[in-house]
C-alpha cells in the first residue's frame, strides 16, 4: 500500500487491444502524457515510466475485461503503484461532469487521471487464479450455450419446411452435438477446478442447496459472484447486478413507473433468470412470496425480478455464513446488510 508523498502521481490510462493513453500529473502541475503497447513489455516499460525518480502511483483505469486484466494485475504487483479499476459507466458519468466535450483515449485518459485526483480511491483487489480461471470458464460456457440456443432454433426453422435439403438438417444437428460435447468438456474442466479448492468447493455445495440451482447454474454464478471484493455487501451485489430499483419523480409531474436500473453486470441478470422462475414454481417459500407480490399488483415479470433480487440477497447470506439455502427464511430476508 502506498504512502502520500510529495512525489504522488495521479495517473489515467484508458485501455484499447492494442494500445494504452496514459495521463499522469502531480497534485500541483501540468499533466504528462504518454502511450504504451497493450503487452507484457508495454506493461513494464509503463511501470517503470510512473516509477522514475523514487516515485509513487495511483492508478485509475476502466475494467474493459480481457483487454484491461493484464495491466492491472501487472500494476498491483509493482512497488509504489496502487491501482483503482473503475466501472466504464461511472468514468463516462464523470467525464461529462467534467464537461468534456470530445470522446478521445487521450481525453478519457486525462478523466480518468482527473478521478484520481478527486474522487475517492478503493484499491483494486486482486481475485485468486483460481476463480479468474473459473470465471473465464463459466463465461465460455454461456457462449457456447447461446450458440448452440441458436443453432437449434436453426433447426426447428429448417425443420419446418419440406425444401431443406438433408444434408442441412445433418450439418446443424452434427454441430448442436459438437456444441454439447464442448460445453461438457468445459463444465467438467470447471468442476474439477473447484474440488482443488476448498473454498471454490465450499461456495459451490452452498449453491447446489437452492432449488433452480444445478451445475452450470453454480458454475457461471461463482464465476461472477467470487470476483467481487470480500467486502461487499447485499445491497452492493444488487446494485452490481443493475437489479436495483431506479426511481424517477421530480416535482408534481414526473412520476415514472419505478423499474431496475440495469447498470450493472449482465451476465449475473442472465444466470438468476431461470433459477428464479424455477423456485417461483418449485420452492414453497419462494413461490409464496412470488404469489403475495403478484397478488399485490405487480405483474409477473415485476415479481419474477423480485425473486432475483431476494435470491442473489439470499446468497450472499449463505456464502457469508457458510450455510445452505433455507426457504423459510426467504420471505423474512432484509434487503439491506
Amino acid at each position: 500500500m502506498n504512502t502520500q508523498t510529495t512525489k504522488q502521481l495521479h495517473v489515467g490510462v484508458d485501455v484499447s487491444q492494442e494500445t494504452l493513453d496514459v495521463s499522469a500529473r502531480h497534485d500541483s502541475g501540468e499533466p504528462r502524457s504518454g502511450q504504451f503497447a497493450n503487452t507484457s513489455a508495454g506493461h513494464r516499460q509503463l511501470i517503470t515510466w510512473l516509477t522514475k525518480g523514487g516515485r509513487s502511483a495511483r492508478v485509475v483505469l476502466e475494467a474493459t475485461g480481457v483487454y484491461s486484466l493484464d495491466l492491472a494485475l501487472a500494476l498491483d504487483a509493482a512497488k509504489c503503484i496502487a491501482v483503482m479499476v473503475v466501472n466504464p459507466r461511472a468514468a463516462r458519468k464523470f467525464a461529462d461532469a467534467c464537461l468534456q466535450r470530445s470522446s478521445t483515449d487521450a481525453t478519457m485518459a486525462v478523466a480518468l487521471q482527473e478521478y484520481a485526483a478527486r474522487m475517492k480511491f478503493v484499491p483494486w483487489t486482486p481475485p485468486s487464479a483460481a476463480v479468474r480461471e473459473l470465471r473465464a470458464l463459466a463465461r465460455r460456457i454461456a457462449t457456447l450455450t447461446e450458440e448452440k440456443t441458436r443453432e437449434l432454433n436453426r433447426r426447428h426453422a429448417a425443420g419446418a419446411s419440406a425444401n431443406t435439403p438433408a444434408v442441412v438438417l445433418n450439418d446443424v444437428a452434427v454441430n448442436v452435438r459438437h456444441l454439447q460435447r464442448r460445453i461438457a468438456d468445459l463444465e467438467r474442466h470447471a468442476v474439477a477446478l473447484i474440488t482443488t479448492a476448498a473454498p471454490l468447493q465450499a461456495a459451490y455445495q452452498r449453491l447446489l442447496s437452492v432449488c433452480g440451482i444445478a451445475q452450470t447454474t453454480a458454475i457461471q454464478l461463482l464465476g461472477e459472484l467470487l470476483v467481487l471484493p470480500a467486502d461487499m455487501t447485499a445491497r452492493q451485489w444488487v446494485a452490481h447486478s443493475g437489479l436495483d430499483v431506479r426511481h424517477v419523480d421530480s416535482g408534481r409531474s414526473v412520476h415514472k413507473v419505478p423499474r431496475i436500473s440495469k447498470q450493472g453486470n449482465a451476465h449475473l441478470r442472465r444466470i438468476l433468470y431461470m433459477p428464479a422462475l424455477t423456485a417461483a414454481q418449485r420452492e414453497p417459500h419462494v413461490r409464496t412470496f412470488y404469489e403475495q407480490l403478484v397478488a399485490a399488483g405487480k405483474k409477473p415479470l415485476q415479481a419474477l425480478v423480485a425473486v432475483m433480487r431476494k435470491l442473489l440477497h439470499a446468497i450472499w447470506g449463505m456464502l457469508k455464513t457458510n450455510t445452505d439455502f433455507d426457504g423459510s427464511k426467504f420471505r423474512k430476508l432484509r434487503e439491506a446488510a
